[in-house]
């Protein structure tokens, strides 16, 4: 199942391309208001996803991989990651570990978009999402990934939210018991209302408090910025409330969910708080691009570095 339909999937297909600084400068469209000519050193590790810089590297994941560590990015991320093969998970972290790039998250089970799965206490299936959990661990150590993104599905709309809430919450706790011997961590996405209507988990403090009940190391939240602006808002007093609870951040302007400076969200002051924080974990570029084409994949880079000036 495609978790984010704007993201545009390359070809699976390649080979090993390492491009150097001066190559990757030569293929860079000339009239843009900024051509990369080093790696940049960002305060923060940004990660971009496939096909974001396809323009200039090409449909080869790989050569994908290599593209954003020349252009001084230090992780990736992959919802897909889960569904690609043996053979392309282990070429992948392959180049991932010479780039020294980390990885991010993948998507850990199947979601329920429609149906109740974990907060309908149906034993049939918290069974599948705890056999998927498990092929999960076997993915992140095949590519040497920390963390996986769970989403609990929609809500039950014939059961109480207290009994939903605890269906969820035991749910968890057995899936945190099979991560934890493998120092693994599942970050849980509150999504917004808007684009994705019906889900049982909406907001940080609903993510928060599951978190506190389940009292795990292996479930933490991810606070997808962008959800946030659109459920919430007050982005960094609820930042700041869920702290201890955050493991992972993902990025993307409202409107639009483009890249930062697109919309309305101050990503300069939000990044900003993070960094103060001493964060030294990923936050995922889980946004379109602007533009189309090399000018458009510019203006990526050319937004983060904008948004990272902050020290």
């Amino acid at each position: 199942m495609k978790r984010r339909q704007f993201i545009k999937k390359g070809a699976l297909t390649g080979s090993f391309l390492t491009f150097g600084s001066a190559a990757i400068a030569s293929e860079m469209v000339t009239g843009t208001s900024s051509e990369v000519q080093q790696p940049h050193n960002f305060n923060l590790k940004y990660a971009p996803h496939d096909g974001m810089f396809k323009a200039h590297a090409g449909d080869s994941i790989l050569d994908q991989l290599h593209f954003m560590a020349d252009q001084g990015f230090t992780a990736f991320e992959d919802n897909e990651m889960k569904n690609r093969s043996v053979e392309e998970q282990k070429a992948m972290a392959k180049v991932m570990q010479e780039r020294n790039l980390d990885m991010g998250v993948f998507v850990a089970h199947n979601i329920y978009w429609k149906e109740p799965n974990l907060a309908s206490g149906k034993q049939d299936w918290r069974d599948e999402f705890l056999n998927e959990i498990r092929e999960s661990v076997e993915v992140a150590k095949r590519v040497n990934a920390k963390w996986m993104t769970v989403v609990p599905g929609h809500v039950d709309l014939r059961l109480n939210m207290n009994y939903q809430m605890a269906n969820v919450i035991e749910t968890l706790k057995q899936a945190s018991a099979i991560l934890e011997p493998h120092e693994l961590v599942m970050v849980l996405e509150p999504l917004n209302f808007r684009d994705h209507p019906g889900l049982f988990l909406t907001e940080s403090p609903q993510a928060y408090e599951i978190c506190k009940a389940v009292d795990s190391p292996s479930c933490k939240i991810l606070f997808d910025i962008y959800h946030q602006q659109i459920q919430e808002g007050n982005l960094i007093p609820n930042i700041e409330h869920c702290w201890d609870e955050i493991a992972y951040f993902q990025i993307g302007d409202n409107p639009g969910r483009k890249e930062p400076t697109t919309g309305e969200i101050n990503y300069k002051n939000v990044f900003n708080y993070i960094h103060s924080r001493g964060f030294k974990g990923i936050l995922g570029m889980e946004h379109g691009n602007s533009k189309d084409g090399k000018a458009g994949e510019i203006a990526v880079i050319d937004a983060y570095k904008k948004s990272d000036d902050f020290l």
